[in-house]
C-alpha cells in the first residue's frame, strides 16, 4: 500500500490527461449545473446548455474538452470542479499507487475503444454523442436472427463490450472510493 497523497493536484496531473472519462461522454451523458455557476459564462466558454426539467445542463462529451485536459479547467462548473473519481480518491487515499490507477485507466481507455468501434460499425457515428445515448439507440433496435448474420455478431459482440466496460467503470471510477 501506498503512502496517502500529500498534494491531490500531483495526482490530477499524472492521471486526469490520461484518463478524460468524466468529460469525454463515457461517465455521464450530461452534467447538471450547480448554485453558483454562471450559465451566461459558462455559454460564452464554449458550452451549449439546455433545459432538463428544471435544472440547466450541458452534453457531454464536453465541448470544453480537447481529449486531455478542460479548456476552461479555473472557470469550469461546480460539478466538475467537486467530482473525484472512485480510482482518484484510493489514490489520494494511499489505497491504490499511480502506477495501479494508469493500468487501471488504460484498461477502462481499452473497453471504450472497442465499445466505439462496435457502435460506430453498427452506424452510429455522431461522436458527439454520449456513448451511453449510442449504444442504447441501438440495444433498442429490434433483432432480426433471419437477417445480416454480421450485424448480429456485432450486436452480441458489443453487448459483451458494454458489460465488461460497465464493470470497469463501476469498480474503478464510480460510487464511493
Amino acid at each position: 500500500m501506498s503512502q496517502p497523497a500529500t498534494n491531490s493536484t500531483d495526482f490530477v496531473s499524472r492521471l486526469c490527461p490520461n484518463c478524460g472519462l468524466c468529460c469525454n461522454g463515457v461517465l455521464f451523458g450530461d452534467v447538471e449545473l450547480q448554485r453558483g455557476d454562471n450559465p451566461k459564462r459558462l455559454t460564452e466558454q464554449g458550452l451549449n446548455l439546455f433545459r432538463k426539467s428544471r435544472k440547466t445542463c450541458f452534453r457531454q462529451p464536453c465541448a470544453c474538452f480537447d481529449g486531455k485536459w478542460c479548456q476552461v479547467y479555473a472557470d469550469r462548473p461546480n460539478r466538475c470542479r467537486t467530482f473525484e473519481c472512485r480510482l482518484l480518491k484510493q489514490i489520494q487515499a494511499g489505497a491504490v499507487t499511480a502506477t495501479a490507477a494508469l493500468r487501471n485507466i488504460a484498461e477502462a481507455r481499452r473497453a471504450t475503444e472497442q465499445v466505439r468501434r462496435l457502435v460506430r460499425e453498427l452506424g452510429h457515428t455522431d461522436e458527439s454523442v454520449p456513448l451511453n445515448r449510442r449504444y442504447a439507440a441501438i440495444a433498442a433496435q429490434p433483432i432480426d436472427l433471419a437477417t445480416d448474420e454480421e450485424r448480429v455478431e456485432r450486436r452480441s459482440e458489443l453487448m459483451l463490450a458494454v458489460g465488461r466496460l460497465v464493470r470497469i467503470l463501476e469498480r474503478d471510477f464510480l460510487g464511493q472510493g
